[in-house]
């Protein structure tokens, strides 16, 4: 059965968690009185539709369906989730949890995207109190994992739980704020470095441009997949964490920021900050910037993904399944997935090398339909590719939803030669080939397969026999 996701406030955070919901299969119904709410989502929506589905190496869920409300306990009256992302001001927030409570399920969770109330402090007054929670949200929702899920004393471990499992069912990763405190984690840690920024700019030691370089040019690259104190146990050498705050623990104690103040924001300060972020980045539209952004982040967690480590991690558990083999009559389904931002080259299309990873895994899935898996091969056997022929039949863009089809030509002895095409919808775009040789990792050398895979490889071939020749096969197999 479909899950629905409520949103209020259509925002830069409720437009992003909108997406998230809705790529991830959900039902949105969004309400929010601005006028300007559902064009302001849409342009939301169509940059998570580039960038999110790249992240997953299989197909995404079909995406749910997106309605507006203008009626609130409409909105929210069959939904599993509630997002509240209005104004961080404590009197509306009462007012909405109060209108959603009068017409929500009383199993339904409420989340607030809020970054500075305590959870106790938005449950002041609540019908039901133990419904609410903090659930902290990072931009753009729909790509960054962080979800700061705080409750209070009053929410049950229960409903902890379950908000747990349905925001890492949607991809993200709710880090459990164990303690109530204003600003939860991150943003704290954020602001301290904001208000140094602050007095860099004041003091006129850097300007908005050269702060961010400082960010990203350095420490910015290392905190993005190992945080702060795991990058500190590496700086302390092989002695480790201990060392390294015997050696730079004193340094804490001189005077080097201003953590504890904040430069008064002057109409003169606003002004210098504008002026050199206007001329940092003002040659961009906010929507290019977007664009910008998301491709940035999504090859740098797509290489955090290949090492599963950090946010790549939490991608690799969130991965859809792979394709199954089902009817060994037909030609097998062996890739189904979205073409992602870094496979393309300066035309904006699918590069050749990208092609051939496609086909690549194509090879590789089919290798495991057949038992020639992880556990097969670390037992001494395994194909190689002996050669390959690819025929780029059409111009494949960043975000095409990608199928491969593989059929076997021959399978018998130590010989696998598969073909494959790959469609957009009903759109050939290329066809991928590969003789593969069955290898003894042991000697190097060809060998017989075990009797499974044999047996399962034949059974498919013959099969497969019957299906007509395919176009362009053998244009350069087997030639030597």
């Amino acid at each position: 059965m479909t899950q629905i996701a409520a949103i209020l406030g259509g925002g830069v955070i409720g437009g992003g968690w909108a997406a998230r919901f809705l790529l991830m299969g959900w039902d949105v119904r969004v309400f929010d009185p601005d006028p300007e709410a559902e064009r302001k989502i849409n342009e939301v929506l169509a940059n998570a539709r580039r960038s999110l589905p790249g992240l997953s190496d299989t197909a995404m869920p079909e995406e749910g369906a997106l309605t507006f409300y203008t009626d609130l306990a409409e909105a929210v009256g069959p939904a599993d989730w509630i997002q509240e992302s209005v104004p961080e001001r404590l009197e509306i927030k009462h007012k909405v949890f109060a209108q959603v409570q009068a017409a929500c399920r009383e199993d339904a969770i409420i989340g607030s995207s809020t970054s500075g109330f305590k959870p106790s402090e938005l449950q002041e007054g609540a019908a039901r109190p133990g419904q609410i929670v903090v659930t902290h949200p990072f931009n753009p929702v729909y790509l960054l994992p962080l979800i700061e899920l705080v409750p209070s004393p009053v929410n049950d471990s229960a409903t902890v739980q379950k908000a747990k499992d349905i925001l890492t069912s949607i991809g993200c990763f709710p880090l459990h704020v164990r303690k109530e405190i204003d600003a939860h984690i991150a943003d704290r840690f954020l602001e301290a470095v904001w208000r140094e920024a602050l007095w860099l700019i004041k003091d006129r030691i850097a300007t908005t441009e050269e702060i961010d370089e400082a960010i990203r040019m350095g420490f910015g690259l290392r905190w993005a997949q190992m945080g702060l104190f795991e990058t500190y146990r590496i700086a302390g050498g092989e002695a480790g964490m201990k060392h390294f705050i015997e050696q730079f623990g004193p340094c804490l104690s001189w005077p080097w920021t201003k953590l504890m103040d904040v430069p008064e924001l002057t109409d003169e300060l606003v002004d210098q900050i504008a002026s050199q972020s206007d001329a940092q980045s003002g040659m961009h539209s906010i929507r290019e910037l977007e664009r910008i952004r998301d491709t940035n982040l999504v090859a740098m967690m797509r290489a955090l993904k290949a090492q599963d480590w950090g946010a790549g991690a939490v991608l690799n558990r969130a991965q859809p399944a792979k394709p199954e083999l089902e009817d060994s009559a037909l030609p097998i389904v062996t890739v189904q997935r979205t073409v992602p931002l870094d496979w393309t080259d300066y035309n904006g299309h699918m590069n050749e090398a990208r092609y051939l990873q496609a086909f690549g895994d194509a090879t590789d899935r089919f290798m495991e339909m057949v038992g020639c898996d992880a556990d097969y091969i670390a037992s001494g056997g395994s194909y190689f590719t002996a050669e390959t022929h690819i025929r780029h039949l059409d111009e494949v863009p960043a975000g095409a939803s990608i199928r491969v089809e593989t059929q076997v030509l021959l399978g018998q002895g130590k010989k696998m030669h598969l073909f494959h095409r790959m469609y957009e919808g009903g759109r050939l775009l290329a066809t991928g080939e590969h003789m593969l040789i069955h290898v003894s990792l042991e000697t190097r050398r060809a060998s017989e397969p075990s009797d499974a895979i044999a047996a399962k490889l034949g059974e498919i071939a013959a099969a497969h026999a019957s299906l007509p020749a395919p176009e362009g096969a053998g244009a350069a197999i087997g030639r030597r």
